[in-house]
């Protein structure tokens, strides 16, 4: 048997990976004859068929299955090469892939202008999504998220605490009044996130006996924390929201904080998410440094 092209193993890696030759391709920036042609020549090079093809799916044969674990090891190798690499670099470049909320664009896009700055070498391809990113499958390098870690494949850095805030606008103030007790809420409109079925009506105070909640209702419910806070300016009602996503409006006197006296519930932390690898590319790990010191100060 011929030496086995390393490449070309990995290029089947990525075609399970990806789902489809075209998405594979899509994804390696090159065109899909090329990517079919070097799954071609590997299962020449092997005398076996890896992947049995359908217009709907790709399903792996019984040696497919057996290759694809090595190629993956292959690929990881190729990977922690790569990043052992640029190590050595100078300093960060590359193209660096981030997710992040939808809510959270307002408070990350300024930091990504400032770190492309502080790093041009660097290229960074944003991708804004609510639902709960396989980091690993969409070749993503860092996701920002307010959630605890329950993937043991993936490591988590600590950026900052999230304290919540109560606020409204003051022409819905000078309009419905203003709340002087957690209980009047109940009367009041307030706007509400919510994803998929699932609404957040149940807001968490504390009190001298600890921590109880208060349902609350309202005309607007919206997966999106930056519209909830557009809508509150517009004066359509009260929200709840982690605090740096108001800082701004608060201090131009476009929204007003309530309840000032009572104590609430922080809400999750703000993490930053990546693969588990035995290099740290060096593009991911001045990111992670730099959001640190942005969000921490």
């Amino acid at each position: 048997m011929n030496t086995l092209n390393p490449q070309r193993l990995a290029v089947f890696a990525a075609i399970i990976q990806a789902g489809s030759i075209s998405a594979c391709a899509q994804r390696l920036g090159c065109g899909k004859s090329v990517v079919s042609r070097q799954l071609a020549k590997l299962e020449e090079e092997l005398g076996a068929r890896l992947i049995q093809r359908s217009t709907r799916r790709l399903a792996l044969t019984e040696i497919g299955e057996l290759v694809l674990r090595e190629a993956q090891r292959i690929e990881q190798a190729l990977a922690n090469v790569e990043q052992l690499s640029g190590q050595y670099q100078d300093e960060p470049r590359g193209v660096l892939r981030v997710s992040c909320s939808m809510a959270g664009r307002k408070l990350l896009v300024p930091k990504l202008v400032e770190f492309t700055a502080r790093y041009p070498q660097v290229k960074v391809s944003l991708q804004l999504d609510d639902r709960m990113t396989d980091l690993i499958a969409e070749q993503i390098d860092v996701a920002i998220r307010t959630s605890s870690l329950v993937d043991s494949t993936l490591v988590a850095r600590k950026l900052s605490d999230n304290p919540a805030v109560i606020v409204a606008a003051p022409s819905y103030l000078e309009r419905a009044g203003t709340p002087q007790a957690v209980e009047d809420l109940q009367h009041h409109a307030c706007l509400l996130y919510a994803v998929g079925s699932r609404v957040y009506d149940d807001w968490s105070f504390m009190g001298p006996d600890g921590p109880y909640t208060m349902r609350v209702d309202g005309p607007l419910q919206m997966n999106d924390g930056g519209s909830l806070v557009t809508a509150a300016v517009g004066g359509a009602g009260i929200i709840r929201v982690p605090a740096p996503l108001v800082r701004e409006e608060i201090a131009a006197g476009l929204l007003v904080p309530l309840l000032t006296d009572v104590a609430l519930p922080p809400g999750p932390s703000n993490y930053a998410v990546y693969p588990a690898r035995a290099f740290l590319a060096r593009k991911t790990a001045a990111f992670i440094a730099f959001l640190q010191e942005k969000m921490a100060a």
